[in-house]
Formats: C-alpha cells, sequence, structure tokens
C-alpha cells in the first residue's frame, strides 16, 4: 500500500445545525416513512471503553441511513463517522457529507493524512464505519474484502486498547429498496483484535468476511428472502 503525502480536504468537526436538520429529516421522516418494517437484531452487548470499528455489508445507498438509524447519535450518544471513497466527496453532495461527519480516502493511494484522521477516530472511541468491501455490491457478489479495516486496527492499537470490530449484515425486501420496503441490520459476533493480531491480512479478512455474511443472511431472513 503506497502511501501519499499530499494533505486531503478534511472536516474534523461535524456542523451541528446540519447534523442535526440531517437527523431530523432522515430519521424522524425518510426512514420513518420509506421503510414499513425496521429490525434490527443484536446478539450482544458492546464493550465498554473500547475502541470500535463498524464493518457492514455494502447493497445500497441506504445503508449509511439504517447504520445511523441502529447506531447514531439518539442511540449511542455517538455520531457514525463514515469512511467514504473520493468519488462520494464531490460536488454538493460532497460539502454537505464532509459537514456530516463523513471522509474521503483513496483505497489505492491512501493520504497519510487520511489515515491519520481514520486511525485518531478510533483511539478516541468514535464510531468509524468503513465497507470493506470498498463499493455498493448490490447483488451480494463474493468479492476480496479490502486492506483497509485490519490495517487501520493495527496501526490504532499501537494506542489504543483493546480495538472491537464488529461485522454488520444489512438486507432489504428488495434488491433495489422501494417505499414501503422492509429493512433488517443484524450485528455479527465482534471481533477482538488481539486474538486475530498475527493474522495475516488474508486470513483475518476471510473470517470477517464469513461474519458479515453470516448476519447477513439473519437480516435477509428477516425480510423475507
Amino acid at each position: 500500500m503506497i502511501l501519499k503525502k499530499k494533505s486531503v480536504d478534511l472536516q474534523y468537526r461535524i456542523n451541528p445545525i446540519l447534523g442535526f436538520i440531517a437527523m431530523f429529516v432522515t430519521q424522524d421522516i425518510v426512514m420513518r416513512y420509506f421503510f414499513r418494517k425496521k429490525t434490527i437484531k443484536k446478539s450482544f452487548l458492546f464493550p465498554n471503553n473500547t475502541s470500535i470499528i463498524l464493518a457492514p455489508t455494502h447493497r445500497s445507498r441506504w445503508d449509511g441511513l439504517v447504520l445511523t438509524m441502529a447506531l447514531g447519535r439518539r442511540v449511542t450518544k455517538k455520531d457514525c463517522r463514515f469512511m467514504v471513497t473520493k468519488s462520494e466527496m464531490s460536488g454538493i453532495q460532497g460539502w454537505f457529507l464532509k459537514r456530516l461527519g463523513c471522509f474521503s480516502i483513496d483505497q489505492l493511494k491512501p493520504s497519510l493524512s487520511a489515515l491519520r484522521y481514520a486511525v485518531n477516530l478510533i483511539v478516541k472511541k468514535e464510531q468509524l464505519v468503513v465497507f470493506p468491501e470498498g463499493k455498493i455490491n448490490k447483488y451480494g457478489k463474493k468479492l476480496s474484502l479490502k486492506e483497509g479495516v485490519y490495517r487501520l486496527a493495527l496501526l490504532a492499537k499501537k494506542t489504543s486498547n483493546p480495538i472491537t470490530i464488529v461485522p454488520i449484515g444489512i438486507a432489504y425486501s428488495q434488491i433495489n429498496p422501494k417505499f414501503r420496503d422492509d429493512v433488517s441490520l443484524c450485528f455479527g459476533d465482534p471481533l477482538i483484535l488481539d486474538d486475530h493480531k498475527d493474522l495475516s491480512i488474508k486470513k483475518f479478512n476471510e473470517i470477517l468476511n464469513e461474519k458479515m455474511i453470516r448476519a447477513e443472511k439473519i437480516a435477509l431472513k428477516n425480510v423475507g428472502r
């Protein structure tokens, strides 16, 4: 992995006014009325005093709103801080996303500033969301996960202990979610980095992927697929 020295435009604080408006519009109006039934399944308690990386499947542009519904400020008193691709941070959309706590990273040549920022979020026990598949995988095809989750966890481990990676499965009653469809989010069994720090990236990703898919299968069952 080659690190670029060039800095990136990072928004370090969530704009409180935009954050309040976005939460109201997306959660109280859009999510409330667009989806008919919303199911969240969690089989464990989030450990206290630990740094957490959320690693969800990525099937739709709705995934971010579903994650915020399940783990946003109203639930955990923490915001979900999304790591997204550079293409998603362009134009007006990018302007809003930066001020809502998202930041971009070049998957092929990540900059030092973006990596430091992501590690800093982990160390400060913020809720960092990284989609290991690297893109929307609408049909759930088998992909090789990106290396980012494990690399970030190892970097953060040098100054933060312990670190928990939470695999998440998200499913909709149709591949392309439509008005009054159902949605489900399921938390998989967490991975404690200390238990896997000596694994190769390939082996770690195989374990993570297996847990993500297992969680997704439960979510799919909840929406009748």
